[in-house]
């Protein structure tokens, strides 16, 4: 990871971490560096670079500053308005634009702000191009020349981008959902409208909740990160099922007819299985995360379904699916990657892909998720002395050993560092909350015996 940019772009507080000159600084440099490159390819045209964004107070702002930045530069500024990031990346591989911007900080509250860079197939953005930005962020290389006279860009409005993408994901359906009531979560977010377009046009009784954004009120005890009104909603309403999305939509949680929450563990499950069914899984395979629960693993087992496991990150799922023609893949967080049709987690495909299931199976998500059984989770976060060196302590690697061996097919040990804080996280997941704690309380004995334990967070 660079100095600003993450796995996940350029995150942080508005104004404070993240501010108007750095969203400035970042379309300059886009522009100029595009635009060069088109003048290198004998390009007749200005640079394309397309912008969207999030509810958030600030994203009008940062919307403002990079287009800004980009036309300063010589090249032309699209604006989609409010939409996903999944949308960004649709128009960006879909309408020849040579990156694009997206504008949020996800599922993070209203005062953060971030911003997605995207290269031309709408993929994220190679962090060898992203470190230059860095570089042009901190002075760090020569000034970029300011366009002047016809070389200045435009600022587009290009609200007709959006509708395409809302006609997209439409298509992808194959059968109406005139019999189901449907209920959505928006989150104050990115999908407020395009969620209940897509649904109304697929004939959908749609019952819709968080849909109306003030600048300060994404993610507020709502969307996928506080599922819990959407299980009241859903069962007080008489629903057949419900979906929940983050800020921006890339991610989205179900919650069944019951009430019980569907998440992205389960969702790859439902899709997987249905998908083999019917002989469409290619490779045989799902992409998962290391902190996928160890009940999915089980039920691919008993599915006959491969599994591999990447590094925490939507970013290192993309990766692996790519590089291995993997077709479906995700986070428990509920950011799924159907990548025959995106090339980023996108909560509306989500959601209509487990509609399919629901409508060819003509079964319930309850009984469809049944072949699941989540197991008990225990996670602690524990401050060291030194990451590595508390990874690579005999005594400590002895101690997972040893829970490893104990828990044996009914369960796992995780003992991984995080990527940004002095922590390690420590995990368990067996058939009961008492058996985690246990399994994770010997290992951070173990830290602590061996002399790398400083504090166990709350």
């Amino acid at each position: 990871m660079g100095k600003y940019f993450g796995t996940d772009g350029f995150r942080g507080k508005a104004g404070v971490v993240l501010t108007a000159e750095h969203a400035f600084k970042t379309g300059r440099f886009l522009g100029w560096y595009y635009s060069k490159k088109h003048l290198e390819e004998g390009g007749k045209t200005a640079a394309k670079i397309v912008i969207g964004k999030d509810t958030r107070r600030s994203s009008y702002m940062f919307e403002n500053a990079l287009a800004s930045g980009i036309a300063a530069s010589g090249a032309d500024a699209y604006l989609l308005h409010v939409t996903t990031t999944p949308c960004v990346s649709y128009i960006t591989r879909t309408e020849d634009f040579d990156c694009g911007v997206m504008i949020s900080a996800s599922h993070n509250p209203y005062y953060d702000n971030g911003i997605k860079l995207m290269n031309e197939v709408g993929e994220k953005m190679d962090d060898a191009l992203q470190d230059e930005i860095e570089k042009y962020i901190d002075g760090e290389m020569e000034e970029i020349p300011f366009a002047c006279e016809d070389k200045i860009g435009k600022t587009i409005d290009y609200y007709s981008g959006r509708n395409r993408y809302i006609g997209y994901i439409i298509g992808l359906a194959t059968k109406s959902y005139e019999k189901h009531k449907i209920g959505l979560d928006c989150a104050n977010g990115s999908s407020w409208m395009i969620g209940r377009s897509v649904f109304d046009a697929l004939g959908a009784k749609t019952y819709v909740i968080n849909d109306a954004p003030d600048g300060v009120n994404i993610n507020t005890g709502c969307g996928s990160t506080h599922i819990e009104g959407l299980q009241k909603f859903v069962v007080e309403n008489k629903l057949d099922l419900g979906f929940a999305f983050d800020g921006d939509a890339d991610r989205c949680l179900a919650v069944d007819e019951l009430g019980n929450v569907i998440d992205g563990d389960m969702i790859m499950y439902i899709c997987a299985k249905y998908w083999k069914s019917k002989d469409q899984l290619n490779n045989n395979t799902v992409v998962t995360t290391v902190m996928s629960n160890f009940g999915l693993y089980k039920a691919l087992d008993e599915a006959g379904i491969n599994y591999e496991k990447t590094a925490v990150g939507d970013r290192f799922v993309y990766e692996n699916m790519k590089e291995n023609g993997h077709m479906i893949g995700g986070e428990q967080s509920g950011h799924v990657i159907f990548r025959k049709f995106a090339h980023t987690g996108d909560g509306l495909i989500t959601a209509v892909m487990l509609m399919e299931v629901v409508l060819a199976t003509n079964l319930p998500l309850s009984v469809l998720a049944s072949g699941m059984t989540k197991y008990p989770q225990v996670l602690k976060n524990v401050i060291v002395d030194d990451k590595d060196g508390t990874l690579n302590d005999p005594a400590v690697q002895a101690q997972v050993e040893a829970c490893t061996k104990e828990l044996g097919d009914n369960g796992r040990v995780l003992l991984r560092k995080s990527g940004t804080e002095p922590l390690l996280r420590v995990m368990s997941e067996a058939g009961s909350i008492e058996e985690c704690e246990k399994q994770v309380n010997a290992i951070i004995d173990a830290m602590d015996k061996s002399g790398h334990l400083v504090e166990v967070k709350k």
